[in-house]
Formats: structure tokens, sequence, C-alpha cells
């Protein structure tokens, strides 16, 4: 009875930190670019009463007598799947169609993050920038600069940037190219905040090549931004499971103390 109650409360924190990964992946629906989490359970370990015996000359083999002693939290996975990809017509505006993630960060590279979302702007000295500041970083690790004078803007498929200034197209020379980082194994990223991750020991460190379309990475799609991959329907399923195995859980250490209770009371 009191491994059933310890079970019953390795159960509940195993439930409750699936509501709370169920929670974050709602709260994220519309994150642009944000990956969602799911929730992976062993069981803990289990007590042996008596152990296995082979067969012999005059008995067959008895298999051992094992009883589990609860569950415990096997991984907190991030799914890397793609999200729809939701129309802008702004520019800037970019998604990764296939793998790979947006590089930002100082140019200096000393600090680099990764990201889905593609939400960029121009800053008032004409360097593309996300939402807070980090710059977007080309295939050499540099900032991206657009002239405060260029007519328009555009960005091919395989990240190169091109402008207009009094009609000569790109009259500082070649066009730069926005950087895709590619990962052997992204769910090996750290989750940082603010929609960014950085590389981990698992993860390892991207391949030096950097080109988007090349060595599987995805090709950049300007005026269109990636949604979150979270499925509502999906995540309140979930819920529900959550629910009612948080509640079939209680109830053991209810049914439990019951017993306990009664075996106290055998003597009044």
């Amino acid at each position: 009875m009191i491994r059933s109650m310890y079970s019953g409360i390795s159960g509940l924190k195993n439930f409750q930190t699936k509501l709370d990964v169920i929670g974050n992946n709602i709260a994220n629906v519309n994150t642009y670019g944000f990956k969602k989490g799911r929730t992976v359970f062993k069981d803990l370990y289990s007590q042996s009463v008596a152990s296995a015996s082979a067969s012999g000359d005059n008995r067959g083999g008895i298999n051992p007598k094992q009883v589990g002693l609860g569950s415990q939290l096997a991984a907190i996975d991030t799914i890397h799947s793609g999200g729809t990809m939701q129309t802008t017509g702004n520019t800037l505006d970019l998604a990764i169609e296939g793998d790979g993630f947006f590089i930002v960060g100082e140019e200096s590279g000393i600090e680099k993050f990764y990201t889905r979302g593609g939400n960029f702007y121009l800053d008032e000295t004409g360097v593309i920038v996300d939402g807070d500041g980090k710059f977007l970083l080309d295939i050499d690790g540099a900032k991206i600069s657009v002239p405060l004078d260029a007519t328009s803007l555009s960005i091919g498929q395989d990240g190169t940037v091109n402008y207009v200034v009094d009609g000569v197209l790109n009259p500082d020379g070649d066009p730069v190219q926005i950087s895709v980082a590619r990962f052997n194994n992204p769910g090996g990223l750290t989750k940082f905040g603010g929609n960014m991750y950085r590389e981990s020991a698992n993860s390892g460190a991207p391949s030096d090549e950097l080109t988007p379309l090349e060595g599987g990475r995805g090709s950049i799609r300007s005026g269109s931004l990636e949604m979150s991959n979270v499925d509502l329907s999906e995540e309140f399923t979930e819920m529900i499971v959550a629910q009612r195995g948080f509640q079939a859980n209680t109830r053991i250490i209810t049914t439990s103390d019951e017993i306990l209770q009664e075996l106290v009371n055998l003597k009044r």
C-alpha cells in the first residue's frame, strides 16, 4: 500500500509536468516559428519479490516477480516539424521551407543564436535586425546592410539580398546571402527564450557551409512567415489525457489511504 501511494505521487508529478508542457504549447500557438514540446515518460524501477529461475530436469523455469514503483520523466522533446506558411507580402518577413535556422547575433560571432522566426526589420542605419535588435547574419557571419536610398529590395530563395539604387542593381558589388544553419540533431538545441535556440553538447555545431538550398538546407521564402506547429486539437486531447491520468493517480493515493485507515481501525 505504501508502494502504491508513492507510485501515485510519481504519477502526479509527471502529469503535472505534462500539463506544463501542454500549457506552453497552447500559449505559443500563434508564435512565429515556435516548435512544440512533447513529454515522454518511463517506468521508475521495480522491486524484485522473487528472482527468475532456470528450468531443470524436474521443473520448468520461473519468471521473476517484480512490483513497479512508479514512473519518471524520460524526455521533453522539441518537435521540429514544419509549420504552415502565412503570406504577408512584407519583403523582410522570411520563412525557411525545409531544414535550417536563421542565424542572429553579434557580427563578431562571439554570441550566435538560431531561430525559425523570420520577422525581420530595418533599423535606422539600414541593417536587417530581428525584433530584439540582433543582427541577421550572412554566410560570412557579417551583418546585412541595405542602403537607405535603395528604391527596391528583394530576397531570393537562395538567400541573396538584392536592392536597386539610382536604377543600378547592387551598386556595391555582388549581393550577400542570408545564412541558414543546419544541425544533425536539432532536437538537442537548447531553448534560450525569445523564440531562439543555442547549440548544446548534443546538438553539435552547425556545419561550416551556411548557404541555403545546399547540403540539405531549405529555401528562403520572402513575404511569408512560418507559423507555430502546435495543433490545438492534439493539445486539447493530450490535456484531457493528462487530466484523467492526474485524477487516476489521486484515486490511487486515496484508495491506499482508505485501506490504511481500515487497518488502523481493526483494533477499536
